[in-house]
């Protein structure tokens, strides 16, 4: 049974139709990737799966997406506990202008989850060593988390997403703003992760999904074209405007 699932699903913003009838199923603990041409509607599909979409005027959704079983589209929808299942990360790291230890603790305050000095510390320790970084910041948790260099701030954005436990992080483009060696430090990042966690990632560098997603869909003018196992959607594409756009034919 897969993590996410969407049936026909279709976005609007006011008139413009920016999802066509989307179809995926996304497995639990892995990465699957998203790629496809600027404006093909890749981040828009990325941010309804938690609902992020909801904040733009104008928006209508229909069909369905099922998180687990649950369908985030029906009424009654608990939208503070599905982003707290289902955590984001942005383009640019967006730590928050406070210490590194309130940045890390202040979803677990929110959501009113823990209230034990203790146990606030075990869990910043476990985040920060989850993203790689515990013995670089556990002397400099009460620094400013602005003080980091971006990378190192992309990687307290993640840690900040998993102290409040949830069980999918979607990353919207999150190395577009690093440099080719801090790219690899967050993939690196990612695969680890991927163990325990179900992520989702958008990417316009086709050259990273190879690299760490198990599936990867394609996506073109608000349609998903083609959606399979990395390999195969890369090296036996299915469909030619998947094999134009990966050998830089189009887009």
């Amino acid at each position: 049974m897969p993590i996410i699932e969407t049936k026909n699903l279709n976005l609007f913003y006011d008139k413009f139709h920016a999802l066509i009838d989307v179809n995926i199923a996304i497995k639990e603990k892995g990465i699957t990737a998203i790629i496809g041409p600027s404006g093909c509607g890749k981040s828009t599909l990325l941010r309804t799966f938690n609902r992020m979409n909801d904040l733009i005027e104008g928006v209508a959704m229909t069909g369905e997406i099922l998180v687990g079983s649950e369908n985030i589209l029906g009424p009654g929808i608990d939208l503070v506990g599905l982003r707290k299942k289902v955590g984001m990360v942005f383009q640019r790291p967006n730590p928050f202008p406070l210490t590194i230890y309130e940045n890390l603790v202040y979803g677990l305050k929110v959501h009113h989850m823990i209230t034990s000095r203790d146990e606030l510390g075990g869990l910043v320790e476990e985040s920060l060593k989850a993203v790689l970084l515990w013995d670089k910041l556990k002397d400099r948790l009460y620094a400013s988390a602005l003080s980091l260099s971006l990378e190192e701030k992309q990687r307290l954005c993640i840690a900040r997403t998993l102290a409040v436990k949830p069980d999918i992080i979607l990353m919207d483009e999150p190395c577009s703003a690093l440099d080719p060696i801090a790219t690899l430090k967050i993939e690196e990042t990612a695969r680890e992760l991927k163990k325990d966690y179900t992520i989702v990632i958008v990417t316009h560098n086709m050259q990273q999904a190879a690299r760490i997603s198990d599936d990867v869909g394609f996506m073109l003018l608000g349609r998903l074209v083609e959606f399979g196992k990395t390999g195969d959607v890369f090296n036996r594409p299915q469909d030619k405007k998947t094999e134009e756009y990966i050998t830089g034919r189009y887009g």
